[in-house]
Parts: C-alpha cells; structure tokens; sequence
C-alpha cells in the first residue's frame, strides 16, 4: 500500500460516506470513518472494498479505520473533515459543534449536504472562516464532480486549499462562491427536471422518450463539451435565435410538478417502492443499476484518459 499523503475523518459510514473515503483512500489518503449504528458499521469494509475495486485501485481496506464515535478519533493526526450524515440541520450543528472543539484549529472542515446552507449548519460557532461544503454526488467515487461551496463567512483561502486536495484525488472541482440554494449543479439539474416533468404531465411524449431524448440528444453531448462551451462550438447566434421561441413557452412554475407530487403521495417514488415512472421488480432493479453502473465507469474512462481538468 502505498504511503499515505495525510488523514481525513469521514463522519458518517452511509452510501455516501464510504464512497467519499473510497475516493481518499484511492487518492493514497488515510481515512478515519465514524459510524454509531453497529448494523451500517459492519458492512463498511466491504463496500469499501466494492467501491474501491470500481476504481481499480490497488488500496487495501486496510486504508480505513472505523469508530463508533467521534472521541475515539486521535485528532492531532487529522487534516480535513467531511461530514457525510443525513439531511437533518440539528444532526448536523451538533456534529459541527463537536468538530470545532475536536478538530485542530486550522483544517478545514467540510460537509457533503446537498441541500443545507452551510452558513446555516455554522450558524452561532467560532471557527466559519474554515467551514465550507464538499458536496459530491452519488456515486461519489466514481463521478469526478464536486462542488468547494463557500458560505459569506468562509475564508478564500480554505476553498482554495480543499480545492486543490480534490483536484489532488482526482476529482474536478468547481467553486460555487456563494451559499445559494442547490449550489450550481443541482440549480442546472432542478432547471431540466422541471421541464422533464412538465413535458410528461403534458403527455407530449412519454417518460421512456423524454429519457431517450436526454441519452441520445444533447446529454450525449456533455461528456465531450459542458454546455456553454458546446454552444460556443456550434454557434451562439444559434442559441440566441432558438431561445427567443422556445423560452416563452417553457415551464416556469414555483412548485414542483404536480405528476411528481402526484407519484410522490402515491407512494410511487421509483425502485425503492418498485414503481415510479417505470414499473420496477428485484432483476429489472439489479439489472439497471448494474448497467448504470457500468456505463459511469465507461463515462469516467473517457474523461480520464482526457485528463479531468
């Protein structure tokens, strides 16, 4: 196993968290995993071990270390901090409060919440400037992106230096610069969903081709060339031209889609319910997310041998 470059602490042994220590541990880092629920903590070596071999790395499970508690940890030794528990605010101000007086004064500390301002889960503690979100999406190790997201009270310089490390692991970091609602990526992703779902409750074409028209469109498009620079290929007049007609006539609503609350209250909320928009049973399940799967790892080769820049 090679030398490990530094330690970080991942609070939370879920999906996500062990799927941010894989990416460390992959990167050559030491990682020091906190899970108090005994069921999720003795299974996380193992899906460590999953996640790392999708990686082709060579790291050993060796690389993490668990604990059933925050306190257990020898802090001296830690450099960064990711928080990676469910979406609760109180949750997360509480173990922010026990980071601030554990951690070392000046690592950052970081939280993966995709939803919470961090200025929010910060709010009345001492330490903001070194406070910052780390947001990465699932299935963390394996999509390149994550969003540096600062508050109005972090320092620069930490998102700079968070920055780096991630870049340093092989991720792509992008700095979101203020603390605004779904951050960037999620803003973009919530601006196409919003229009997904208008055109199905429409019925101007059905979930199965609204999908098709994403794969096989422009979504095949997004591996080679983000969007504005696909539109500076082909050319802006085009885009501006197109847009006077087709943006009056685009779905603006406040609320969400009522097919999707709809499906919601209905109970119909996708796989783990075995209805959504597609119907859904045990081997359709483990064959599309074995396939979607598959084609990530596919997607990540290609921006690898580009080099993720």
């Amino acid at each position: 196993m090679p030398q490990a470059k530094a330690n970080i602490a991942v609070i939370g042994g879920g999906t996500m968290g062990v799927d941010i220590a894989a990416g460390f541990a992959a990167g050559g880092w030491r990682v020091h995993l906190v899970e108090p629920v005994k069921e999720v903590a003795a299974t996380a070596a193992q899906r460590l071990a999953v996640s790392l071999g999708e990686l082709k790395s060579s790291v050993e499970t060796e690389a993490l270390a668990l604990y059933a508690d925050m306190k257990d940890i020898d802090w001296d030794r830690i450099d960064l901090v990711v928080e990676a528990v469910s979406e609760n605010l109180a949750l997360k101000q509480k173990i922010f409060a026990e980071l601030e007086r554990r951690a070392k004064p000046d690592i950052p500390l970081a939280s993966n919440s995709s939803g919470i301002p961090i200025s929010r889960i910060a709010q009345g503690l001492q330490t903001r400037r070194r406070m910052l979100g780390l947001h990465y999406f699932m299935p963390a190790h394996l999509v390149p992106l994550v969003e540096v997201v600062s508050s109005q009270d972090t320092d620069p310089a930490v998102a700079r230096r968070v920055s780096e490390i991630a870049a340093d692991i092989g991720k792509r970091p992008v700095w979101v610069k203020r603390d605004i609602p779904g951050f960037l990526a999620n803003r973009i992703q919530h601006a196409l969903m919003r229009e997904t779902f208008a055109l199905v409750e429409q019925g101007i074409a059905s979930p199965e081709d609204v999908d098709a028209s994403v794969r096989y469109g422009f979504g095949f498009r997004y591996v080679a060339a983000g969007p504005l620079l696909q539109k500076d290929l082909s050319g802006l007049d085009i885009q501006c031209a197109a847009a006077e007609g087709v943006y009056p006539d685009l779905c603006n609503d406040a609320q969400p889609s009522p097919c999707l609350k709809d499906k919601v209250l209905a109970g119909e909320i996708g796989v783990k319910s075995k209805k959504g928009f597609y119907d859904w049973d045990e081997e359709s399940i483990r064959a599309e997310k074995t396939r979607y799967k598959s084609a990530l790892m596919a997607a990540l080769e290609i921006l690898q041998k580009e080099g993720i820049k």
